[in-house]
């Protein structure tokens, strides 16, 4: 008795999307071109602003701090508390927005030319060449036996790999840490268990991902690379392989003209230098990252067969301007979270009022026989320095407020005070609305909040 066996196989008309075969290490080919020099320059730029930021001092205290135990971010004058994360989401949503808007034109060039993944990727690569030698070079050393010389390069190259890391990882740290307390840990061997931990994982990160996992980081786990295609267009500038100048591609001596070949010289240059080692002669793919260095490598080769460049070049399929619709679109979601970022900015105040009412009962009754509402008044001060807090009733008719002398909130404090409201005459309504103006001496701002004043009618 025979039973057939369903298979699980999916057909191939099902699939939606598949990964491409791994091919193991990819040793990138190092590459002079106008787009590679634009980039290191950028690189150059981004580095100074990441290991400089940290470093800005103003008033005597770093510029710019994230306090984790404190819960604030401090950005030079500006304390900023989880109750000001509305700025955050708009910010994050005005990058998107710019994200949108750059790769509606230009494809993933963020990827390609300031990703930290890509900038970090190629500056790995960059030792690599320096110690190992070619691209070829380093194959080749990677294939052979184990020496000296190899142990010695290896040991060479993974050590600058883990400092550069360590530096990335401290750099980042001093973002939450205060940078003199972190590198005088640091350097004294004193740092505590919290840090040390830190430092080691973020460490163990940027070496994993920039010296081993590389390209595969982008492949198949950074989600940009899926959701590009839902912005390309026929309008999208990408790093295009011109196929109909290129082909029938294949090898031939310099200054010659041979029949039924291309322009192409199939030297296979542009896939050296890949960071990601794709072939952008096979067309769009999605792993391919808009570096350009794929052109820098290929106008040399036009150039020394005394062809034109451009074989491979930043184009758009239709050679027109994405549509009005798509740019006024983008830009003007930019514009409305622009706006409401200086909207928040206009009317962000330096402090923070709560009026708590007394719990425990509505009102009571003192001893002068007059109806009294006792409030506790919670207060943030989140300004830099000590600020000096007035409280007075607004248009408070018949009622008179106790304990609303002046007090002192030392900078980042919260302050508790508790202050009695009293009817001086006989209150007309068992519930009416009581309203507190809140002012500050030192910054001249000024916060009315309302509540309710109960009665024992």
């Amino acid at each position: 008795m025979s039973c057939a066996v369903k298979s699980n196989r999916i057909a191939e008309k099902d699939i939606i999307f598949k990964t491409g075969n791994s091919v193991g290490k990819i040793y990138i080919k190092e590459e002079k071109g106008r787009y590679q020099q634009r980039r290191r320059w950028l690189n150059v730029v981004l580095f100074i602003l990441f290991l400089g930021f940290p470093m800005l001092q103003y008033q005597g205290e770093q510029a710019i701090l994230f306090d984790v135990s404190g819960q604030t971010l401090r950005l030079f004058s500006l304390t900023l508390f989880p109750q000001d994360l509305l700025v955050f989401a708009l910010l994050f949503i005005f990058a998107a927005f710019v994200l949108f808007f750059v790769t509606t034109y230009y494809g993933r060039v963020w990827c390609g030319f300031t990703c930290p993944q890509t900038v970090w990727t190629l500056l790995f690569n960059w030792v690599e060449r320096r110690i190992e030698g070619t691209h070829h070079q380093s194959r080749a050393l990677d294939k052979g036996a184990w020496t000296f010389a190899k142990l010695l390069k290896k040991l060479a190259k993974h050590t600058i790999w883990v400092a550069i890391a360590l530096g990335t990882a401290t750099s980042f740290m001093a973002y939450f840490v205060p940078v003199k307390e972190l590198y005088q840990q640091l350097f004294s061997l004193n740092l505590s268990a919290v840090i040390s931990g830190w430092v080691i994982v973020l460490a163990l990160c940027t070496y994993l991902n920039a010296g081993w996992l590389r390209e595969k980081m982008c492949q198949h786990m950074c989600p940009y690379a899926r959701f590009q295609s839902a912005m390309f267009g026929a309008t999208t500038r990408l790093v295009t392989y011109n196929t109909e100048r290129g082909e029938q591609r294949g090898p031939r001596k310099r200054n010659s003209n041979p029949e039924g070949l291309g322009d192409c010289v199939d030297c296979q240059l542009c896939v050296q230098v890949c960071p990601v080692g794709i072939d952008i002669r096979d067309g769009l793919q999605y792993e391919c990252i808009n570096c350009g260095l794929c052109v820098d490598a290929c106008d040399p080769v036009m150039e020394r067969f005394g062809y034109a460049k451009g074989l491979i070049r930043f184009q758009s399929s239709s050679g027109e301007k994405p549509a009005k619709v798509v740019r006024w679109g983008y830009g003007l979601m930019a514009a409305v979270t622009i706006i409401a970022s200086l909207w928040w900015a206009l009317s962000w105040q330096n402090f923070e009022v709560n009026i708590i009412r007394d719990r425990q009962a509505l009102s009571r009754i003192n001893a002068l026989g007059q109806v009294e509402n006792t409030y506790t008044i919670k207060l943030l001060n989140k300004a830099t320095y000590a600020q000096v807090f007035e409280l007075e009733l607004v248009d408070g008719d018949g009622l008179q407020m106790l304990g609303a002398q002046p007090f002192t909130v030392p900078a980042g404090a919260l302050h508790h005070q508790v202050v009695t409201v009293v009817a001086v005459t006989k209150p007309e309504q068992r519930m009416s609305d009581l309203r507190l103006r809140i002012f500050a001496h030192e910054s001249e701002q000024t916060e009315t909040k309302t509540t309710l004043f109960y009665s024992n009618l």
